[in-house]
């Protein structure tokens, strides 16, 4: 998972419409920052959680996908392991820039249902219920969402203030981003998870 601030050099860049400089994460990857800035993401099936601390506006997002671990509903299954490690990168940098526990809030976004057919079960839904439950089970309230349906959508999160803008795409005018999540959930199945905590 690439890491966050001056790490991405190369996605960071200054957002004309927005006025402002913007960070441009992919499957995989996540982003925080105390600046006054952006941070844009794509989501199909994947999801964002978009994490703040109220008070201080530190602040990031991460983009992941719970890969299909065949291996039922274990508890504490490979599939989850990656999703925690996913929330818990970004909410340890947040902790580590600053922000402070008791301040955290969190909005969710993404899990449509726009690789129909790719995974027998709905893997936008699954991802969805993953990132509701890991929140609550952390104690991160939750203020805002927008999971599920079957639009990509378009996340702009400004961490200082909290905003977020979200596009629903009714029109898709390529396959990049049903490319991008299908080689991304391909590449999660080939790369086995050892340990507790694990990096991809």
């Amino acid at each position: 998972m690439s890491q966050g601030q001056d790490q991405f050099a190369s996605n960071v860049y200054y957002d004309r419409t927005f006025d402002c400089d913007a960070a441009k994460i992919l499957p995989g990857e996540y982003y925080f920052t105390h600046k006054d800035m952006m941070i844009v993401t794509v989501l199909g099936s994947c999801v964002s959680a978009c994490i703040r601390d109220r008070v201080t506006g530190i602040g990031g997002m991460n983009h992941f996908m719970l890969p299909d671990s065949g291996d039922g509903d274990s508890p504490i299954s490979a599939s989850m392991r990656y999703g925690t490690y996913a929330m818990e990168i970004l909410i340890n940098d947040v902790l580590k820039a600053g922000a402070r526990r008791e301040n955290l809030e969190a909005k969710v976004f993404g899990g449509g249902n726009v690789l129909r057919g790719f995974i027998a079960i709905n893997v936008g839904e699954r991802n969805a219920q993953f990132v509701r439950d890991y929140l609550k089970a952390e104690n991160i309230r939750v203020v805002a969402e927008d999971l599920n349906d079957i639009w990509p959508r378009k996340v702009y999160f400004f961490p200082r203030t909290g905003k977020v803008l979200v596009k629903k795409l009714k029109q898709l005018h390529n396959n990049t981003l049903v490319n991008r999540e299908q080689d991304y959930a391909s590449k999660l199945v080939a790369k086995p998870v050892g340990g507790a905590v694990d990096l991809f």
